[in-house]
């Protein structure tokens, strides 16, 4: 059986609220990032440039140790690069959620384990308002229900049922599936001709 640690039916912590819709991959991580091997370091660059050239909330005293990314409409669109979300939850990030997302960006997020929810801009916004107003009180994904929790407001949040059924059951842990698999797999094996010889 996948073992419980694998299993995310929700998320809790603090928020970082990042402002702007059609914010894409190549301004999470830098395009001349990608020629590493390993991901190794790459939180550091999240949103180096932006970060550069104007105050950012990644650099906000307010925000950081934040679990959750509060953004808008759009989110991760651009180039596919699943360097764009293994950044963020390197950085620390462990749910997001957003008016919408680039498709190939929810799920590069969802097979690392990062539950993107998706909920109404005018709800997103009132969340981005109410974080910068109390930074210090936790928000909670709550990715079985399909709900953001603040203090005493519950926002309904959309999230695809293969996603949330992978997100809870543990299944988007493709290596902890193949491992509890394997007995069966290595007898389906010694049943194939090519892998046993004709």
């Amino acid at each position: 059986m996948i073992e419980a640690t694998h299993r995310i039916a929700s998320v809790e912590g603090t928020a970082l609220p990042l402002r702007g819709d059609d914010i894409d991959t190549d301004r999470i991580i830098p395009a001349r990032y990608l020629r590493t091997i390993t991901f190794e370091g790459m939180e550091h660059h999240v949103f180096e440039d932006d970060r550069r050239t104007s105050a950012h909330p990644f650099d906000d005293p307010r925000f950081q140790g934040a679990r959750i990314l509060l953004v808008n409409g759009n989110f991760g669109c651009g180039s596919s690069r699943e360097h764009a979300p293994q950044a963020l939850r390197d950085w620390g990030i462990r749910g997001i959620v957003a008016g919408s997302f680039a498709e190939i960006f929810f799920g590069n997020c969802i097979t690392i384990g990062i539950p993107c929810l998706a909920a109404d801009l005018a709800d997103i916004d009132w969340l981005q308002r109410a974080i910068g107003r109390s930074p210090q009180e936790p928000v909670v994904l709550d990715v079985a229900k399909g709900e953001v929790r603040f203090g005493d407001r519950v926002i309904r949040a959309r999230i695809p049922d293969g996603a949330r059924s992978q997100l809870v059951t543990g299944g988007w842990n493709g290596t902890a599936v193949l491992l509890e698999a394997g007995a069966a797999i290595e007898s389906t094996a010694r049943k194939l001709p090519y892998l046993t010889g004709f």
